[in-house]
């Protein structure tokens, strides 16, 4: 009782001194500090409580509308976001995945490679890196590697391994992003906000020879540092065997139904890679295919199955904090960050390279600690950090591929980025935030680091300059 009685009156302390922090900001607006004070308090909960993490984002959602700072239809619209249908569609085809037997076929091969943990993990690492190139959207390849990664943690031994596995797979997507130029749609965004803004851009090759081994490098190093910090000691390295559910697909041809999943995936795969062409969300495109699945007689799901699959916690878990985000954006708190910031940044006009370098990467990889999505940092900061190089003399060019690059960083909250939150509710394998916060404290200056020493080498070698 004494120990609840101090955890309560802690949590009470430090809600009161986020309270006195944003009532003495003048250039907020009442909305803008109570989404704030929301903010503040959503992120302590689920770091240091066990109080599940979506009714924390459900909880700070219907505060803010309680408190007048916004309309009712910032819950209602939460369930709109092209994620939640992305999601939504994501779990389907997982599903239809599994029930057509690929799933444990592609299981099979995977642990057909070796008895050992670690060579599998270092399978899975190879697989999400090469899907970097072909689904351009994180948290599509984290909710279509989901039913996977679930199956595969079934070799694990104990719950601390799969525990440690999902932190794995979607910081290891996360690294893997900025290997392409369709790794992420900030990407794109970030490269026709310098198109317009300037003469220069970055081409989808350059982009290659700058990215490819950068991503390569600070992969397999977040893969050692995490195995290193996370994954138990002293435990068995051999696989546990997986139970076949009746048919044992080593060595077995595909069957019509297995086939028929593999054209459909192939098909949404062309759809997401050809977004730019025809002009549709891959979130409508994921759920579109998910209808496919489902489609009577000619699909491989019913409908009760297809809903039945669907983790709508986790649904709602994403909802209400995408919700979350995007109202810090719309009241105010995100551009009122960004103005000191940027106000910051201009005390270091003429100072030395390095340091210049050092800021726009210390800015950049900080930025998810306030801006959860991808596409937002990049629509805020690349205008202003353009025009910030513009002014002091520096290569636009560079500075946007600087930004975007750590920009990618986003290992520290679970509502940090969405690959994130997917694995963070899920029942049969989640992960414990502090854990993420714990390594977070490690990857977060070797990421900055890294990107200086590549900057200094290797980038400068093959023709960046600032």
């Amino acid at each position: 009782m004494n120990q609840l009685s101090k955890k309560t009156f802690v949590m009470i302390a430090v809600h009161i001194l986020f309270v006195l922090f944003v009532l003495v900001i003048d250039d907020l607006d009442y909305q803008a500090k109570v989404s704030f004070i929301a903010f503040l308090s959503a992120m302590t909960f689920w770091t240091t409580t066990k109080i599940p993490a979506g009714f924390v984002a459900v909880m700070v959602i219907v505060f803010i509308i309680f408190m007048r700072a916004a309309d009712a239809e910032l819950l209602y619209q939460s369930l709109a976001e092209e994620v939640v249908w992305l999601m939504i569609g994501a779990f389907i085809m997982g599903e239809a995945v599994k029930q057509s037997g690929l799933a444990e076929r592609f299981i099979r091969f995977l642990l057909n490679q070796s008895n050992q943990k670690s060579t599998m993990i270092f399978s899975i690492t190879k697989a999400l890196f090469v899907s970097a190139f072909f689904i351009p959207s994180t948290s599509g390849r984290a909710a279509i590697s989901m039913p996977i990664i679930k199956q595969l943690s079934k070799s694990l031994h104990s719950s601390k391994e799969r525990r440690a596995l999902a932190i794995i797979v979607p910081v290891i997507i996360l690294m893997s992003t900025s290997a392409t130029l369709i790794g992420a749609g900030s990407h794109l965004i970030g490269i026709g906000l310098l198109e317009t803004a300037t003469d220069q851009s970055i081409s989808y090759t350059q982009w290659l020879i700058w990215g490819v081994p950068f991503t390569i490098f600070i992969t397999l190093s977040t893969l050692m540092i995490t195995k290193w910090m996370l994954w138990p000691k002293n435990t068995r390295k051999e696989i546990e065997s997986i139970r076949s559910e009746g048919r044992n697909l080593g060595k077995q041809s595909m069957d019509m139904k297995e086939k028929k999943v593999l054209v459909l995936i192939s098909l949404l795969m062309f759809a997401w890679m050809t977004q730019g062409i025809h002009g549709y969300e891959i979130g409508f495109i994921t759920m579109a295919g998910a209808l496919v699945f489902m489609f009577p007689k000619f699909g491989v799901l019913s409908w009760k199955q297809g809903m039945q699959s669907v983790s709508w916690h986790l649904v709602l878990f994403v909802a209400a904090a995408t919700a979350l985000g995007k109202v810090t954006v719309d009241t105010g708190v995100v551009g009122w960050v960004e103005k000191e910031i940027l106000s910051f940044l201009h005390l270091f006009v003429n100072a030395p390279e390095w340091i210049i370098v050092f800021m726009i990467l210390l800015i950049s990889v900080t930025s998810h600690l306030y801006i959860h999505s991808h596409t937002t940092r990049a629509v805020i900061f690349i205008p202003s950090l353009i025009v910030f190089s513009q002014s002091i003399g520096i290569n636009p060019s560079t500075v946007v591929f600087l930004s975007l690059i750590g920009m990618n960083y986003c290992v520290t909250f679970p509502v940090s980025s969405k690959a994130l939150l997917i694995f963070y509710e899920e029942d049969e394998l989640s992960f414990d935030a502090k854990q993420l916060v714990k390594l977070s404290t490690i990857l977060m200056p070797l990421y900055i680091l890294m990107m200086i020493l590549f900057y200094f080498t290797y980038w400068q070698w093959t023709g960046m300059h600032i």
